[in-house]
């Protein structure tokens, strides 16, 4: 056996047996059963129970995301599914053995994320992707600043439709073949990533993962587009910006070549628009529909849940059958990027319940200092943005998400207390929602 892998199963036992003795009451009691108004699935109040350093595995997988590309880049090609799992596995082994003694009720914390917002999310990300990975634009333009400007308000309109990451995929060949000759060029693609690849995507669920998940736990579908004047303002200030950036460096330009006569631009995978128009209509129906429930390996889903989730992967399965190679190396699409984002968030999920399990217990949690720090819209606005610019934004706006549902509505369950907050309390939400989707360009 490897020496690393010997080393990495005798860290995860010592972490195991520390977390356990560390957790256990002090006259050797079984962890205490709390009312069903908690935790209805397990009856485990996890979120007053779980000391802080149980979030440590979570700082550390956003910390490995965010650091290893930098400065270990080859290691983390290799081996980024390894930490992943090392890290996932220095949450659960604690976390089953310290409450062996409710061991269904943990085993089900566990899963529930999985099943409630994993699955959901990533079938989401894999449909986009495999959509819009299809569709290609193709032609000749010269990269003056008014044509990067429409290139960039374009990929602003569509990125709340097709996703960030698909916008992303679609927009960026026109944009590099239009200013392939340009010597100064690498701010337009700096400003891309704050416009299309972020920014754009704050209208809608499908736009940015992080408003996917505020979807999932009962945000309804359409009350993203209320952060239209958000989105326009800060849009409008980062083209503005782009602009006169743009219009400086193109002036020292030498001359550019004329662009190709008779190539045009055109749309080339129309047929993938279809599948994405199902994509959309699948999340729209799982937002208005009430179809009930169903006992499903005993979690209660929701039917009409279950019937977009079919819906996303026929969409995408069909994408993919349909969809000529070609197209997709064009688009420089390939399956290693998906699969690194499969195998990341099945981690960060993993590593995530602890905090947000400590922030839902709001001022009764571990993390009742940070509960109350954050009184005002502008003070969740900016602790949001700058964890999202440094870590995920995805898990970053789930745990701003809990803490403003601890604060205001602690003990309720989840979804009487999602309502009461979009009812009372909405001005938080869109300060949580627009600190993710805005600054989570500030770095990679």
């Amino acid at each position: 056996m490897k020496p690393t892998l010997v080393f990495l199963l005798v860290m995860l036992a010592l972490l195991t047996v520390v977390f356990g003795v560390l957790t256990q009451r002090e006259d050797g009691a079984p962890v205490p059963v709390v009312g069903e108004s908690l935790i209805p699935a397990g009856g485990i109040d996890f979120g007053r129970l779980l000391p802080l350093w149980s979030a440590i595995p979570f700082a550390g997988i956003l910390l490995s995301i965010a650091l290893f590309p930098l400065f270990a880049p080859r290691f983390w090609s290799a081996h980024f599914g390894k930490v992943t799992l090392f890290w996932s596995l220095a949450f659960a082994l604690p976390f089953l053995f310290a409450f062996r003694g409710h061991l269904g009720a943990a085993g089900h914390e566990i899963l529930n994320v999985y099943v409630v917002d994993y699955l959901p999310f990533i079938i989401l990300l894999w449909a986009l992707y495999t959509v819009s990975g299809g569709i290609v634009v193709e032609g000749s333009l010269r990269g003056t600043p008014f044509t990067n400007l429409v290139l960039l308000v374009l990929g602003t309109a569509v990125a709340s439709w097709v996703g960030t990451t698909g916008a992303s995929m679609l927009m960026v060949r026109p944009l590099l073949r239009a200013n392939a000759a340009r010597r100064h060029k690498a701010h337009i693609f700096v400003f891309f990533i704050f416009l299309v690849s972020n920014i754009g995507g704050c209208l809608t669920p499908l736009g940015d993962p992080p408003l996917f998940l505020g979807f999932l736990h009962g945000v309804p579908f359409f009350w993203t587009f209320a952060l239209w004047p958000e989105m326009l303002t800060a849009a409008g200030l980062v083209l503005a910006v782009f602009l006169v950036l743009d219009l400086y460096y193109y002036s020292r330009e030498r001359a550019l070549p004329p662009v190709p006569v008779g190539e045009g631009v055109r749309l080339r995978g129309m047929l993938n628009l279809l599948f994405l128009a199902g994509i959309v209509g699948g999340v729209l129906m799982s937002g208005i529909l009430r179809l009930g429930a169903v006992r499903l390996l005993g979690f209660s889903l929701e039917v009409q849940d279950l019937l977009r989730d079919a819906v996303l992967l026929m969409m995408g399965a069909g994408a993919y059958v349909f969809t000529r190679q070609e197209l997709r190396d064009q688009n420089g699409c390939t399956w290693h990027a998906i699969k690194e984002v499969a195998i990341l968030f099945a981690g960060i999920f993993m590593t995530i319940i602890p905090a947000l399990a400590i922030l839902k217990a709001g001022k009764a949690g571990a993390l009742a200092p940070l509960v109350s720090a954050l009184e005002t819209p502008a003070q969740y606005f900016w602790a949001t943005g700058v964890l999202s610019s440094f870590l995920d934004n995805a898990p970053t706006y789930l745990t701003f998400f809990n803490s403003a549902l601890g604060r205001f509505f602690p003990g309720m369950l989840e979804p009487d207390a999602v309502a009461a907050l979009l009812r009372e309390q909405a001005l938080f939400l869109k300060a949580i929602a627009c600190g993710a989707v805005f600054m989570g360009a500030n770095t990679y």
